[in-house]
């Protein structure tokens, strides 16, 4: 068993703890540290038999925790990684793993120093739909891979409040690329390899807050197929991602969560499987992210580093 602590108690940190507390034989959540305490996080960490520790530095230091699971501001899982590889601890971080190479390894290296686990939570890697469609595209099935896209929909941004940290674009670029998008380009990357270029358009046109509501991007895969990817974060919920090939072509849709899974169904038994996602994937998926933020500033097609 796993004595695991908690980084970030907001809606997504609350799931994640929900989803094993009391059900798993192999993690527990002993402790959990937040920016922003409350009376509500004192209910939550009471109810889950958890301590809350005063920072991360304290939750660093206490030696029944051995490993941390980061739900936090994107901008923080890269210094906090190497925070806790330096403390020993593993680590599981939601994603995106980083806004930029640099970040990514700059991670990836302190944790190899160390010799800890690193996890990534792109969850829709184990979904029983994309195992399907990864070992079709893998036997040959659907042929030459020509092209791949998805498009990634919910009305979030319309009720967010300008206090809170995704409204802001410096933590949430290209709208609904670090919510949703990345989901979909950690798929490409797993199904169909490394991707080489990027370009992408993304606009406000209706949220309040200072956040983009509609990004569509136009990959260059190194396997010299295509890809597509569309996110809007002010109109209703959907989630489409389809691959097209020579012999064939595979369509999935549902909600914004894989093919509709519900609240529940993720937090007790959806995606449960040992991590897949190698250390080179995060740094690439984290170089993708980048250059679709840089295109979106320049106006022009972005090398994937």
């Amino acid at each position: 068993m796993i004595d695991a602590a908690i980084v970030g108690l907001g809606w997504w940190g609350r799931t994640l703890v929900e989803s094993v507390q009391g059900s798993s034989d192999h993690i527990r959540f002993v402790a959990g540290a937040t920016r922003t305490s409350s009376d509500d996080t004192s209910r939550f960490v009471h109810t889950h038999q958890m301590k809350l520790s005063e920072s991360y530095q304290a939750v660093l230091s206490d030696p029944c925790v051995k490993a941390i699971v980061l739900a936090t501001p994107h901008s923080m899982h890269a210094p906090q990684v190497m925070a806790a590889a330096r403390a020993g601890k593993h680590v599981f971080c939601a994603k995106p793993f980083a806004l930029t190479r640099l970040e990514a390894e700059s991670a990836v290296d302190a944790v190899r120093k160390t010799r800890v686990t690193l996890g990534l939570g792109y969850n829709r890697r184990f979904h029983p739909e994309m195992t399907k469609l990864r070992q079709r595209i893998r036997s040959g099935d659907l042929g030459t891979v020509l092209h791949v896209e998805s498009t990634m929909t919910f009305p979030n941004a319309l009720t967010l409040s300008p206090e809170a940290w995704r409204a802001h674009r410096d933590e949430t670029p290209c709208g609904g690329l670090t919510p949703m998008g990345v989901h979909a380009i950690d798929g490409m990357i797993d199904l169909c390899g490394p991707i080489a270029s990027v370009y992408c358009q993304s606009t406000r046109r209706t949220v309040a807050v200072d956040s983009d509501d509609t990004t569509s991007m136009l990959f260059r895969l190194k396997s010299g197929a295509s890809g597509y990817l569309g996110t809007m974060t002010a109109t209703g919920p959907g989630f489409s991602f389809q691959v097209f090939g020579s012999n064939g072509s595979v369509r999935l849709e549902g909600t914004t969560h894989v093919a509709g899974a519900s609240s529940e169904e993720r937090r007790t038994r959806l995606f449960g499987a040992a991590l897949p996602i190698a250390l080179d994937e995060m740094m690439h998926g984290a170089s993708v992210t980048e250059a679709v933020v840089k295109s979106a500033a320049s106006g022009v097609v972005e090398e994937v580093a």
